[in-house]
């Protein structure tokens, strides 16, 4: 038992670290223009939205961006109506590594990580960081494959299988599952990944595996929270934003996971692929019903808040 508990943990380790690695290529591929993206076009919600999808998409963290989001409210570059249209994109661009970890390319992740690492050595800041993206993207599916095959022997560990057999009957207790784990290990894409395992192995319904996608949405946002204690009241009230951004829409959502099921188990036969085009149909959803209410969602957040 505690061999194959290890063993996760290492495979956490490396898609963690895979997630890193790719980001912080695409980061520097961007020749940190990311900031000046922000600035030059979220004077209105709709065009927040679109920023904040894709630099998500670029640079793979919600995370990531919401701390540079609440460090220029900070600063006073944005404000905090302004943030929240890039709050709203956030949602939609991280659900892209999702999408991704979801394709067969199994005989190119040798590949992959060799490629990444010969190119890592170059001194040009470009060649290095791409090298660093495909190097960090092997690592993510070496850790999928990883996941895969430690799901069965996980699932049997008596205290293991007590959570599963609760989450299946559960759906409020796949949602807890969910948010705890993300705010443990920092990444809903983690525990959206390691889910995916489970339902691969036919251990989680998809149902299950929604409820805890949901839950990740929330456990995302303790990294906001972190990201603006000690700064003004503004940036607090981003934080807070986000926070309640996910969880009325997780909670609006709950009741309807067997009709979500149903839509994504027409759209896909794998289950992986159904639960990252659920959390995609989630995401989108969610930030294009909230983009028409921005300036009542501001006044709510600050009147409850200050």
């Amino acid at each position: 038992m505690i061999s194959i508990i290890s063993l996760f943990a290492v495979f956490l380790a490396i898609f963690l670290f895979g997630m890193t690695s790719m980001r912080t290529g695409l980061y520097h591929l961007s020749e940190n223009k990311l900031q000046g993206w922000l600035l030059a076009v979220t004077d209105k919600p709709w065009k927040g939205m679109l920023v904040g999808a894709g630099i998500t998409a670029i640079i793979q963290s919600s995370s990531a961006v919401m701390v540079i989001t609440i460090g220029l409210v900070a600063a006073g570059y944005l404000s905090f109506y302004q943030s929240i249209g890039v709050m709203l994109g956030t949602n939609i661009g991280t659900t892209i590594t999702a999408e991704l970890i979801t394709f067969n390319i199994d005989s190119y992740i040798v590949p992959l990580l060799i490629v990444g690492v010969l190119l890592m050595i170059s001194k040009k800041k470009v060649i290095f960081s791409i090298g660093t993206t495909l190097f960090g993207l092997g690592c993510l599916f070496v850790a999928m494959n990883g996941f895969e095959k430690l799901a069965f022997p996980l699932s049997v560990i008596p205290a293991v299988q007590s959570f599963i057999l609760e989450a299946n009957e559960t759906v409020l207790f796949g949602a807890f599952i969910g948010t705890v784990l993300t705010a443990i290990i920092q990444s809903s894409t983690a525990t959206i990944g390691i889910s995916m395992s489970f339902l691969t192995n036919d251990i989680l319904t998809i149902q299950t595996g929604i409820a805890i996608m949901l839950g990740a949405n929330i456990g995302t946002c303790v990294t906001a929270i972190l990201a603006c204690i000690g700064s003004i009241k503004e940036a607090k009230l981003v934080a807070f934003a986000h926070v309640w951004l996910n969880v009325i829409g997780v909670l609006a959502f709950l009741p309807l996971i067997n009709g979500m099921s149903a839509i994504v188990m027409n759209l896909a036969s794998s289950p992986e692929v159904q639960l990252a085009h659920a959390s995609l149909i989630f995401n989108v959803l969610c930030s294009v019903i909230a983009l028409p209410l921005v300036k009542p969602f501001a006044k709510f957040v600050t009147k409850l808040h200050t």
